[in-house]
């Protein structure tokens, strides 16, 4: 119906009216799903990270240099971990995001990550926090950036296919 004003008045439908809110329900539904899949991993992750960083310090051998490589290690290893799901839910979980923006931007939320376990380990009993294991942690991030976007398209099929089962770009 067109008003004398210039608007247009559109009249729908029950059923028409039905199938667009279940419209607006299949995309409600489709973005939990999207935040369930791909950034509650994420979440969980950080979370064993916090919990992890929330013990007393501990050792796993008398020496020095032995402990130094094998907590630094664990570190590499976390925020690995941590930078490949970061990855994967922004290529994948909704940001829309592609190429080099996508790590670009997962390696900057594993930093800021990074400093506020350092920022929190400040706060834990006989623990403290240190911007050499940012660094550290950084180096992780920046290891397998370097080994997603460098090594794995040159990678075995099998291992291709694998990533790219598990949403990994």
């Amino acid at each position: 119906y067109e008003c004398g004003d210039g608007t247009t008045l559109i009249w729908i439908s029950n059923e028409e009216g039905r199938n667009m809110e279940s419209n607006r329900r299949k995309t409600y539904t489709s973005s939990g799903k999207i935040i369930a899949m791909y950034w509650l991993p994420v979440v969980a992750w950080m979370i064993v990270i916090f919990l992890l960083s929330s013990r007393h310090s501990v050792t796993v051998s008398p020496e020095y240099f032995l402990n130094f490589v094998f907590f630094k290690t664990l570190h590499i290893i976390e925020y690995a971990i941590l930078f490949t799901l970061t990855t994967r839910a922004l290529y994948r979980g909704g940001a829309g995001m592609m190429g080099r923006d996508v790590y670009v931007w997962a390696f900057i939320m594993t930093l800021v990550y990074a400093m506020s376990d350092e920022l929190h380990q400040q706060f834990v009993p006989s623990r403290q926090g240190h911007l050499r294991d940012v660094i550290i942690d950084g180096v992780g991030a920046g290891l397998t950036w370097y080994y997603l976007s460098q090594l794995l398209p040159k990678a075995p099929k099998k291992l291709r296919n694998l990533a790219k089962n598990l949403d990994i770009p």
